[in-house]
């Protein structure tokens, strides 16, 4: 089932003609209504006027988080703020959080993404869908509730937390999609082999995990561990949540609805489009929001991006799954290193678990250290000295061949790491930099 066929299955040129003229409205209408903007068009020496084709968006500046840190509350939005009809902000723990509004059509515009997000991963009017992400100011909860509800499911608003309770109401009320965090999806199988009962038995057929990186191979256990199909959903809540794009059943990249959230691929070193084919950061305009439209806005995300006609039908482009933050990014010894690096090292090993953190120091000597810490299956943990000893070096190896940095491995018992009921806690950069 496809939402909204009329603009998932565009022709591109038809598409890129809708997309040119969209831009040039939304061009013309920051530029009108948020000072914010008309001071960044006047600085790069661009006016409305000037962007008549979606190939002109090079021309106009770049926004970041600090643009919406630096204006908060209101300074970036393009309408009043009796016009607002609801407001998220994020969990930021320092400075100014970043702040977004919805006015009522962005809310029927939220509802209508998710909506076919959720077609996408195969849901169909009336299935019942168990939503573990968290209420709130975070925007995962009530976005995938809005889509779900203007798609005609059942929305079983559970939020996040209380995992026995979340497997009594999957046992009870029988819902086929479970919505949540993939770190806590993994955490609902290991507490329901606690309680006795078997993961594969319950009632989820689909799956939308988002809100955190994950890998493939975090994608397999997930379908082992819980028996069901487990896409990736993509949102930010400076662009509007969840809904950005999402994964269909092919699983083959994740679709951008780009008739309302163009993207861009560009070279974070140079701030130039990516070669074609070349991963980069991801770059979101927001063609038709109203409350707080955001233009070129920089997401920090590096991905791949394909063109092509997907089997599903769908003519949009697709995303790959998130290879890496540039600003999770850290920088060792000199050289840049991703937690989704080492992850995929871990992923590969038989014996590890779910559960990983890394830790970066700075001793006395001034020199970076790099700690990783690793739970291990409780079969591997209980065995000999020399097996754990046998594993660490494994491990170790492997991280030092991709990253080309020493690093110290910790091999720590099943449940030693704190578990995350929303967005797993990978990295910790102890430094004083």
């Amino acid at each position: 089932m496809i939402w909204n066929e009329e603009f998932e299955c565009m022709a591109l040129e038809d598409l890129k003609n809708f997309q040119s003229e969209r831009l040039a409205r939304i061009a013309s209408y920051v530029y009108t209504n948020c000072p914010v903007y008309k001071a960044k068009f006047d600085a790069a020496g661009v006016c409305p006027g000037d962007i008549r084709s979606i190939d002109d968006i090079v021309k106009l500046p770049f926004t970041t988080k600090d643009d919406m840190r630096d204006n908060y509350p209101f300074g970036l939005f393009s309408v009043h703020t009796k016009h607002v009809s609801a407001i998220h902000v994020s969990s930021g723990t320092t400075g100014n959080p970043t702040l977004v509004g919805y006015t009522k059509d962005d809310i029927e515009l939220w509802s209508d993404v998710v909506a076919r997000a959720l077609c996408c991963a195969g849901a169909e009017p009336g299935d019942r869908i168990q939503n573990a992400y968290g209420y709130g100011f975070f925007t995962g909860g009530l976005g995938l509730h809005y889509g779900a509800m203007a798609m005609g499911l059942t929305v079983i608003p559970i939020s996040s937390g209380q995992t026995k309770r979340q497997l009594k109401i999957m046992q009870d009320l029988q819902p086929r999609i479970l919505s949540c965090t993939p770190s806590y999806a993994l955490y609902i199988a290991e507490e329901a082999r606690d309680m006795g009962l078997d993961p594969r038995q319950s009632s989820w057929q689909i799956g939308m995990f988002g809100a955190e990186p994950w890998s493939e191979a975090i994608r397999r256990d997930i379908e082992e561990e819980l028996n069901l199909l487990a896409t990736d959903i993509y949102g930010l809540s400076e662009i509007i949540g969840p809904g950005v794009s999402q994964e269909c059943t092919y699983k083959d990249g994740l679709h951008v609805f780009s008739d309302v959230f163009f993207p861009e691929i560009i070279d974070p070193a140079t701030n130039q489009p990516a070669a074609e084919g070349a991963d980069g950061e991801l770059v979101i305009t927001t063609l038709t929001k109203q409350a707080i439209p955001l233009i070129r806005y920089r997401t920090r995300d590096i991905v791949g991006m394909n063109n092509a006609r997907c089997r599903c039908g769908r003519t949009s482009p697709r995303l790959s799954k998130i290879k890496g933050r540039t600003d999770d990014m850290i920088v060792v010894k000199g050289i840049n290193v991703f937690p989704s690096q080492i992850e995929g090292v871990l992923m590969g090993i038989d014996g590890v678990g779910h559960q990983y953190q890394i830790v970066v120091d700075r001793k006395s000597h001034g020199l970076d250290e790099v700690e990783v810490l690793v739970e291990v299956e409780e079969s591997i943990f209980s065995d000999e000295v020399k097996v754990l000893g046998e594993l660490q070096k494994k491990i170790k190896n492997q991280i030092d061949a991709v990253l080309s940095v020493g690093v110290k491995v910790t091999l720590v018992e099943p449940k030693t790491i704190e578990r995350s009921m929303g967005k797993s806690k990978r990295l910790i950069d102890r430094r004083t930099l």
